[in-house]
């Protein structure tokens, strides 16, 4: 069976109270493929993208934070500068 199609997003997000955004972050971090801080890519199937939205609702307060999620286009040429390392679609594994 084929492996579910994937696509890179980009996460950023910015919480107002340092719980929950420890709490974000931790959540983003079974994610991500490569980032920073507040910005994370993320190579995401459907189902993936679709836990990510409801589990950074149900952990934030959408008063005060607030997330972004970018698709981006992998056909793009990416630019990196300094220590950047361009984001790569490798292999992967859930446990």
């Amino acid at each position: 069976m084929p492996a579910p199609a994937r696509t890179l997003y980009l996460i950023c997000y910015d919480i107002a109270n340092p719980r929950r955004l420890n709490r974000v972050h931790r959540f983003l971090r079974g994610y991500r493929v490569g980032g920073q801080k507040s910005f994370f890519e993320c190579w995401l199937t459907a189902a993936e993208l679709r836990d990510v939205k409801i589990g950074l609702t149900l952990r934030m307060d959408l008063a005060e934070d607030r997330a972004h999620l970018f698709q981006l286009d992998p056909r793009q040429q990416s630019s990196c500068l300094g220590a950047a390392i361009p984001p790569h679609q490798g292999a992967f594994m859930i446990l």
